[in-house]
Parts: C-alpha cells; sequence; structure tokens
C-alpha cells in the first residue's frame, strides 16, 4: 500500500485494509463451512480414500497467502520508495 500523505489518502489506506481483513474472514467462514460438509460426506459415505483433502489441503495453502497479505505485509513508506529511487538512479 502506498504511503499516506494526506488525511484523504489515509482514509482510503484504512478502508482498503478494512474491505481486505472482511474478505479473509469471508474466505475463512467459507472453508469452514465447505470443509465441514465435504468431511462428512466422507465421513458418512465410509470413511474410505480421503478425497476432501485435494480441495482441503489447496485451500488452506491460499488461505495462509492471503492471510499474509491482509496480515503480514507491511505499507510502502516514503523512506521505501526513497530507497528503491536511489538505487534506481544507481545502475
Amino acid at each position: 500500500m502506498p504511503s499516506t500523505d494526506s488525511p484523504g489518502d489515509a482514509r482510503q489506506q484504512a478502508i482498503a485494509s478494512l474491505k481486505g481483513k472482511r474478505e479473509f474472514t469471508a474466505n475463512v467462514v467459507s472453508f469452514v463451512f465447505v470443509n465441514l460438509f465435504m468431511w462428512g460426506i466422507w465421513a458418512a459415505t465410509g470413511m474410505g480414500y480421503p478425497w476432501p483433502i485435494w480441495v482441503t489441503g489447496p485451500w488452506l495453502i491460499g488461505m495462509g497467502f492471503h492471510a499474509w497479505q491482509v496480515y503480514g505485509q507491511k505499507p510502502i513508506t516514503d523512506a521505501d520508495i526513497d530507497a528503491e529511487m536511489r538505487k534506481q538512479a544507481g545502475h
């Protein structure tokens, strides 16, 4: 996310952050319900080959990346931009 130069920029950054958190929450809720349903079907049909893992595993990996995007990444600051511009000028 870009650095904040004005109160309007800070507001937009806060709104984007809140939207990201809500989207992640929706992702977690849908993951739980869909996986409970699939694993329930698996359990009710004899617990043979654990086929739901083919959905659960990749989805869980994707949720890890989504969590990193929402909670782990730090915003881009003016200092980051200045440092990158200095690097670019040095080439």
